[in-house]
């Protein structure tokens, strides 16, 4: 860490008003893609690619902030799907979405480079603002949600998630947040939460967001009171803000997991009906090509063992392809899949007599837009959405970290620290710390 940056983390953790007026450095240190290495991993399956190879730690220039944006030290970070798709350069390259951004606006030219800053996560500090930028000063502890939209066009006025320049910071942009140093447009930010670490406040960002639209909001799955909801990969980064967003509005959560230590763990958030599909067996491909409906029925009938005779009203629909036939056949009628991410197969096959004839839908959710994900993060704030963390590594494991989530190592989210010297700093509000209690480290000791 060079002085300059060692002189921020000093002030951050002063809360010294002068902040702002401490000079930048040139460079700072983030975790990067190559343009000259969109090939490298050409002939490998998906699941031997391995991102320790492609994710450099290096230093970077510090860019110019451009009007509406601001750069925050980040204090920490933490390890996204998205992270691993782009370190795998799969479907596509992130930089084509580099490229296609640099041709929005004069501004978005900075972000087709050689490298790309990766990472739609960040806790941190505002250290400035570009013009434009009045509700945000440095000083100011943030978290960052990833949605970076223009705005210009009316289409995304109504839900920015439809603005035709609507883009993952981090992913689809430069500059993201596994770095010491990030750029954010200004209306990205959102308080941090301060009775939360550096690295608990990173966590939640994009996955309880993406999950709170998902499952909560009137654009995804509008979920209310009594609803069954059927919730994969229940203890993993995404289902497990599904599962507490279930238990906070009074749904019921089905919650399927892959082994015992993980149905302890949604046990521990409270959930009560578990299946452990590794217990179970259950095989929906008879191979590569063909499902096995017997297996969506066998399913169907232990939901209804566990719920006392109800069909699924939503499926928190993710892992994608291995899933997907099994999900719309056990919705109820009338009932709604709400995807995302598909972690398993983007192509997803399913028998459409059980959708047509029983008169399901498919809603497809991405993200969140601000609205979203600032009630997403108010939960937090208020101690009712707990961050499921855990584990922590440094900036310069960052390829290790992407590993992990890609051969699905994990529990819950990995986090990352970044400016951070160590775990456990930025709270400072012990009292609500002290309410919360024991719930900020269920995911941590199940390690």
């Amino acid at each position: 860490m060079t002085d300059k940056l060692e002189n921020i983390v000093t002030a951050i953790e002063a809360r010294d008003p002068g902040l702002g007026e401490l000079p930048l450095p040139q460079e700072y240190l983030a975790a990067t893609l190559h343009r000259d290495e969109e090939q490298m991993f050409a002939g490998r399956e998906s699941r031997d690619k391995d991102p320790r190879e492609s994710i450099h730690i290096e230093p970077v220039p510090v860019p110019e902030l451009a009007p509406g944006e601001a750069l925050i030290a980040v204090m920490a970070s933490s390890m996204n799907y998205n992270t691993v798709w782009s370190s795998l350069f799969e479907p596509v390259s992130a930089f084509g979405h580099l490229d296609r951004y640099a041709k929005a606006n004069d501004d978005a030219k900075r972000h087709a480079l050689d490298y790309h800053v990766i990472g739609s996560d960040a806790s941190g500090v505002v250290l400035r603002t570009g013009p434009g930028v009045h509700a945000w000063q440095p000083g100011d502890r943030v978290v960052a949600h990833c949605l970076s939209v223009e705005l210009e066009s009316p289409l995304g006025h109504n839900d920015t998630m439809l603005d035709p320049q609507q883009r993952i910071w981090g992913y689809e942009t430069n500059f993201g947040g596994l770095a010491q140093l990030a750029v954010v447009k200004a209306n990205q930010l959102m308080p941090k939460s301060e009775h939360l670490t550096w690295e608990e406040a990173a966590a939640p960002g994009l996955v309880n967001s993406t999950a709170y639209r998902q499952l909560v909001s009137k654009n995804g799955g509008a979920m209310k009171q009594g609803d069954v909801v059927l919730i994969w990969g229940a203890s993993g980064g995404l289902g497990s803000y599904a599962t507490q967003l279930a238990l906070n509005g009074g749904a019921i959560p089905v919650c399927v997991v892959s082994s015992p230590q993980k149905a302890e763990i949604v046990r521990s958030l409270g959930a009560e009906l578990i299946i452990d599909r590794s217990a179970e067996d259950y095989r929906f491909w008879k191979d590569e090509h063909t499902q096995d409906p017997k297996e969506w029925q066998r399913l169907g009938k232990k939901i209804r063992e566990l719920t006392g005779g109800d069909d699924v009203d939503i499926v928190f629909e993710h892992p994608g392809r291995e899933t997907f036939g099994a999900s719309v056949y056990v919705a109820k009628k009338g009932g709604t899949i709400v995807t995302c991410a598909s972690t398993s197969g983007f192509l997803h096959e399913y028998d459409n007599r059980y959708l047509w004839n029983n008169l399901k839908r498919i809603v497809g959710t991405h993200f969140a837009n601000y609205r979203e994900a600032y009630e997403a993060n108010r939960l937090v704030a208020k101690g009712m959405i707990q961050p499921t963390l855990s584990k922590v590594l440094p900036l310069s494991e960052a390829g290790q970290a992407a590993w992990e989530v890609h051969r699905n190592m994990h529990q819950g989210k990995v986090g990352v620290l970044c400016l951070a010297p160590a775990e456990g700093m930025g709270v400072t509000d012990l009292a609500m710390r002290e309410k919360v209690g024991e719930r900020l480290n269920l995911f941590r000791q199940s390690r």
